[in-house]
């Protein structure tokens, strides 16, 4: 071919490329079809020739190198065409290689070798040049040409794999060749040795057979060759070297037996000539080249990889970590990542530590971990986090590693940065160094950075949230799904185990510090400036923190998955918890009560801890069961704490059991209705066992099954008797609640176990060490009369104890049968009603219980006989207050201060007497009753208002509410008292004195009681012992000018005053005496004697002022006084009668009443006042006319819905009015006598008899009393 066929082919290169005069007759398949237009025959030729250039041989060769590149498999097929033509073309390019001078041509030389050796892969063309390179060597008198060759050799063992393997086999005499080049004065040759050793090493099969080599020939020698490198290129190869041999253990142990260190000065200095491969590293680390820093770092990694424990200490006593430690500062990702690793190894050495090289570093470290935090180098930042958490955790704790609190400061504010990071490995890493940096020496710098700390825990606590909430990804299908989410799970798990650990930390923290009192607060706090950075406000985070974030993070967590590693680590923080805060560990524990932890903790013990398993699980829930348990039972909400004795005795079996519980529910159930005799650690555990149910139970974690439960505490008490023991109180409380709380409706205990209980109960000092405070532990001791008989009453007084309702409001609550009652109130009634015997208990608790609680008793009763008007009580409690009272008189004689209760027994019987609306019979009981009151009374003296107030009731009653006979036989017998009369009369003198004070409601009993008393008297012609002294002018002044008297002291007064008229001043009984200084009576005084004119008129006006008030009560009393004074005046003299009813006043005073509202005349009152005036004619006062007015409109009026009372009164009404005629007007007088007519033919809709017999302010009042 010539170049005619080649029109691109340029003259020039043509020139260069061929060898003219040969090449037309070479065979065109030796010529390369594209550019650049090599033919390997012209190569083969030209290349060999003296007279061609070397600058053009160079440039053959480069286009040939070019070719290959471009053309690799164009190349590879010319090349392979012909085996011999391949191997000739390899001797003359390898003999090229070693004829000439120039490096670059060498290099160029050697690169296309390679390539073409790689790419040809054939075994004979590497053998061949393997073989070349060998012959070279050996015929070389000196080392100083084998650059090349050696450079050559190592390339090819790098290229072609298992090479190295075949050449150490094969050529075993090359390493005699090598070893002299080693020691060949040019370090380029050093160099090129040395990279070919270290592709030798590289193969573990050539290492092996190498080894007996380096041990005896290259090891010292390639240390020093090391040691002694200046130029890069040596330098580099030697590290390289290296590092291939520090792979093996075997050479790692032969180079540092020759670099031991001398540790103490009185050692043997070592000879000068001893190479030490740590102060070869170490010149390398103090280099400014950063290659060389970063390969000695990675060599140091290589050799302590394989023992830090053994070589560790060699590179330390070399100040190893001083230089690794400074190099943190750089600026190069590598170069520290390379300082990481060997410091990591370097930790595991305590020498590192004891040496103070951490102290030294620790700045350096935490400021590279701030620098790389900011990088996004993240596998940078876990390394750095790696070392930073190995430093923290085996720095000793003799040996502070933070010498002051900004440094700590500093460390928390980049553990608090890493911690945050959103990559899960760096937060990851973060949490195990937050860990280890939460311990007492780390953190004993004062003042202690308690608000650092806080705010690196939140931050921790947020992130650890942050994750355990990230939702799964669940869009795949099947078992691919389920092994993600088990993935997942499990990455939460260990998260959070790292989270809890930290805080555990933390947590442990906080209790090494409260021995420490220069930790309790800042030391340097100004006097009197508020002091934040205390432990006690880091202690009450912690709770807080763990309420918070821990324990919902762990709840939601064990509904995936529970690890026992993971629940040892949370028991153990809540345990720490009951220490750090001491004064809410009792809270703390009710808190945890009532979320069940202690199901949870005994269904842990069941799973893991049966059979010997997990002991640290299982002694981590024994200790925090033990605590908790302590702690509710040391400051119960429903009982009474126990005994110091008691406590410590529950601590022991409490210590002794709870270890061996690790049975799940129904095989402890079983366990504990075991009725064969039972050994005292058997026992032990059952008491154990009863305890936390009964825990349990308190709080509302029910998950025993109540039945089976109910069951088995019968059988384990019974085992108890039939063994003859007797239970600690705290278990015979447990055994009680839970029997009460188990107990179905339908379902009783046999008399044996109630007698056990009874014995059990008997040989108690105090029933409150085993009472708690439940409606169905009440219920179950007033259910069974054996219990009821000889506990009940000390039941129902620790009950009423205990109580926190508010009594008050319901003895405020007027309105029976509609009151909304709580729960444990509703429960006592319910109680109460199905057993009425228990109300006789309740009023012994009346009387001698502490009046606070005899006050809620008093309350009870009252709202209970209020709202059950069908259950009758009265004889029942009327008979057992006898018994008390006659009790009372015998026991303080004549002092009535003894009985504070009394006054509460009293009111509870006027209540009784109250609900009593039928008049009754008084049996010998009442009588009784009535006397011993009556003789009570005469023992007080005024000033005892609480008796006072509730026996006059009582006495009232008894003489209002019986039949006429008890009437008549009450009053004889309170007559008989001549103590009881002479106090009526010494309240009754009260009255113009103390008006207005707060024995106002005492004096109107006083005054109706006087009343009462004289009614009878009168009526019944009873004999008198005493007599009831009154001044009547005092009488008449208190009705004739009253000063703001109550309405119903002014009516009581009015009654007395009545009664006095209507006897005419006559009672044997009661002497209206007159006051002294009183002028002479007039004549017609005389007549009206004892009362005067002016005395009469103003009395007139007083009942006018009083009536004027429209109270209704008050209006009665003074219509029916009127009606009597009138009376009286008309028996003495009519025309004062008359002239007393026709005063003008009287007109103003009838029409004022009139205006107070439409159809007011219909009010009773009214209509008695009107009856009054037309029954003595007083027609300038009510006209005819006015009259047929009112006629009319009673007419119109819906009589249908007056009471009873309203219409009898408007009958008498119409009836004075027909007797009197005043009427003229026909039409008038007929509408009179049809509305006549239609009163007494009318049927109205029957009416509820209206209660008479009220209390007003603590009064008893009867209206029928007032208003008749």
């Amino acid at each position: 071919m010539t170049t005619a066929h080649h029109p691109a082919f340029g003259r020039d290169e043509e020139a260069v490329l061929l060898l003219e005069r040969t090449h037309h007759r070479h065979d065109p398949r030796w010529l390369l079809p594209v550019s650049p237009h090599v033919c390997l025959a012209c190569a083969l030729e030209l290349l060999p020739e003296p007279g061609v250039s070397l600058v053009r041989k160079k440039h053959v060769v480069f286009c040939f190198q070019d070719a290959l590149v471009r053309h690799t498999s164009l190349v590879t097929q010319l090349v392979a065409q012909d085996h011999r033509v391949c191997i000739h073309f390899v001797r003359v390019l390898f003999g090229l290689l070693n004829n000439v001078e120039d490096g670059s041509l060498a290099d160029l030389c050697i690169e296309v070798l390679i390539q073409l050796t790689t790419q040809l892969k054939l075994g004979q063309v590497i053998h061949c040049l393997v073989n070349e390179c060998y012959r070279e060597l050996c015929s070389m008198p000196s080392m100083g040409g084998s650059l090349a060759t050696t450079t050559l050799l190592g390339k090819l063992v790098d290229a072609i794999p298992g090479l190295a393997d075949e050449l150490v086999t094969e050529h075993g005499n090359l390493m005699e060749h090598l070893l002299r080049g080693l020691v060949y004065p040019n370090e380029g040759v050093q160099a090129s040795i040395c990279y070919l050793y270290g592709k030798l090493y590289s193969s573990p099969a050539a290492a092996e057979m190498l080894s007996g080599h380096f041990r005896e020939k290259l090891c010292p020698l390639f240390l020093s060759t090391l040691d002694n490198a200046q130029t890069k290129d040596l330098q580099f190869n030697c590290l390289g070297l290296l590092r291939q041999l520090l792979r093996y253990d075997l050479f790692v142990s032969m180079i540092m037996n020759k670099s031991v260190l001398v540790e103490s000065a009185e050692s043997v200095e070592r000879p000068s000539r001893e190479t030490l491969l740590p102060l070869v590293l170490k010149k390398f680390l103090l280099s400014r080249d950063e290659i060389l820093q970063v390969a000695s770092s990675h060599c140091i990694t290589a050799v302590l990889v394989h023992s830090p424990a053994k070589h560790a200490a060699a590179f330390i006593h070399a100040d190893i970590p001083e230089f690794l430690f400074e190099h943190l500062s750089s600026s190069s990702e590598v170069l520290v990542w390379s300082s990481y690793n060997c410091l990591i190894l370097l930790a595991e050495e305590p020498l590192f530590f004891s040496k103070c090289h951490t102290v030294y570093g620790i700045e350096a470290v935490v400021r590279s971990l701030q620098e790389s935090l900011k990088m996004t180098n993240t596998e940078l930042q876990k390394q750095g986090l790696l070392l930073f958490a190995e430093i923290l955790s085996r720095q000793p704790e003799e040996i502070r590693l933070f010498t002051s609190s900004v440094m700590c400061r500093d460390a928390s504010s980049a553990l608090q940065e890493a911690v945050s990071s959103p990559v899960l490995d760096v937060a990851s890493e973060a949490l195990r160094a937050i860990s280890a940096f939460l311990r007492k020496d780390h953190q004993s710098s004062l003042p202690v950075q308690y608000g650092g700390l806080r705010t690196l825990l939140e931050a921790m606590l947020s992130r650890c949230m942050e994750f355990s909430q990230t939702p799964l990804n669940r869009r795949s299908l099947g078992h691919a799904c389920s092994r993600n989410s088990e993935k997942a799970t499990l990455r939460k798990g260990k998260f959070l185990l790292s989270t809890l650990e930290g805080f555990r930390n933390a947590c442990r923290l906080a209790v090494e510090f409260q021995g420490e009192p220069s930790a309790q607060e800042n030391p340097f706090t100004a006097p009197g400036a508020e002091k934040e950075d205390t432990l006690e406000a880091f202690s009450e985070f912690l709770l807080s923190a763990c309420d918070a974030q821990c324990i919902p993070m762990m709840m939601r967590y064990s509904e995936e998955a529970t690890h026992p590693r993971l629940m040892e680590v949370f028991l153990s923080i809540l345990h720490s918890l009951f220490v750090i805060v001491p004064h809410m560990k009792v809270k703390f524990s009710r808190k945890l009560a009532d979320s069940s932890f202690i199901r949870l903790t005994l269904e842990l013990k069941a799973k893991f801890c049966s059979c010997q398993s997990h002991s640290s699980l299982n002694q981590v829930c024994s200790s925090f069961l033990y605590y908790m348990c302590l702690n509710l039972l040391s400051a119960p909400e429903k009982t009474e704490p126990p005994s110091q004795e008691e406590l410590s005795a529950v601590s022991e079996f409490l210590q002794h059991g709870l270890p061996q519980i690790s049975s799940r529910t129904r095989e402890s159930l079983a366990f504990l209705s075991d009725r064969q005799y039972v050994e005292a650690a058997a026992r032990q555990r059952q008491y154990c066992i009863l305890i936390l149910f009964y825990l349990a139970h308190i709080h509302d974690d029910r998950f025993v099954p109540e039945a089976e439960l109910f069951v088995a505490v019968q059988s384990f008490l019974l085992s108890l008797q039939d063994q003859g023991e007797c239970p600690p109180p705290v278990v015979c409380k447990a055994s009680i609640y839970l029997l009460a709380m188990c107990q179905e409706k339908d379902s009783a205990l046999g008399e044996a176990v109630i007698s056990a209980i009874r014995k059990f109960l008997e040989g108690i000092s105090d029933l409150h060490l085993v009472y708690t405070h439940h409606p169905l532990l009440l219920r179950f001791f007033l259910l069974y009369p054996g219990l009821m008989s000889r506990f009940g009453y000390r039941v129902l007084e620790l009950w009423f104890s205990r109580e926190e309702c508010n009594y008050e409001s319901l003895d405020d609550d007027s309105s029976p049968g509609h009151t909304i009652f709580p729960a444990n109130l509703a429960a006592l009634f319910q109680m109460l009603r199905s057993t009425p015997s228990s109300l006789l208990i309740l009023l012994d608790l009346v009387y001698s219980s502490p009046v606070d609680t005899a006050r809620k008793v008093l309350i009870v009763l009252r709202t209970f006989i209020r709202e059950n008007e069908d259950i009758e009580v009265g004889g029942l409690i009327r008979g057992h207050f006898l018994l008390i009272l006659q009790r009372l008189l015998v026991e303080y004689g004549a002092s009535t201060s003894g009985g504070q209760n009394l006054p509460l027994l009293l009111n509870l019987l006027s209540l009784v007497q109250l609900r009593n609306e039928s008049e009754q019979e008084l049996d010998s009981t009442a009588m009784k009753l009535l006397h011993q009151v009556s003789k009570l009374c005469g023992k007080c003296s005024p000033a005892d208002v609480d008796i006072l107030q509730p026996s006059f009731n009582f006495l009232y009653w008894s003489l209002h509410r019986t039949t006429p006979s008890s009437q008549k036989r009450a009053a004889a017998v309170l007559l008989s008292s001549t103590a009881l009369v002479e106090l009526l009369e010494k309240m009754l003198a009260l009255t113009w004195t103390e008006a207005g004070s707060p024995r106002t409601p005492l004096l109107c009993s006083a005054w109706l009681l006087a009343a009462s008393f004289s009614a009878q008297q009168h009526n019944g012609n009873l004999q008198v012992h005493q007599t009831l002294s009154v001044e009547l002018n005092q009488l008449l002044k208190a009705l004739s000018f009253p000063k703001k008297k109550s309405a119903l002291l002014s009516a009581a007064i009015l009654r007395f005053l009545r009664t006095a008229l209507q006897q005419r001043f006559s009672s044997a009984l009661v002497a209206l005496v007159p006051s002294g200084g009183q002028p002479p009576p007039t004549p017609e005084d005389t007549v009206l004697a004892p009362l005067g004119t002016s005395q009469v008129l103003s009395l007139l006006i007083g009942l006018q002022n009083l009536l004027v008030q429209k109270d209704p009560l008050l209006s009665q009393a003074c219509i029916g006084c009127l009606e009597a004074l009138l009376d009286y005046l008309h028996a003495r003299s009519p025309d004062i009668a008359l002239h007393v009813a026709s005063q003008p006043w009287n007109r103003f005073l009838l029409f004022t009443l009139l205006d107070s509202g439409e159809n007011s005349f219909l009010r009773p009152e009214i209509l008695r006042l009107m009856t009054v005036l037309v029954q003595y004619r007083s027609s300038n006062i009510l006209s005819g006319e006015e009259v047929g007015r009112i006629l009319q409109g009673a007419a119109l009026a819906d009589l249908s819905a007056l009471p009873n009372d309203t219409l009898q009164t408007l009958h008498g009404f119409f009836l004075q009015v027909q007797s009197v005629g005043l009427l003229t007007d026909q039409k008038t007088i007929q509408t009179l006598q049809a509305s006549l007519e239609g009163l007494r033919s009318s049927t109205f809709p029957a009416q509820p008899p209206l209660q008479d017999m009220l209390c007003l302010g603590g009064v008893s009042v009867s209206l029928s009393h007032i208003r008749d």
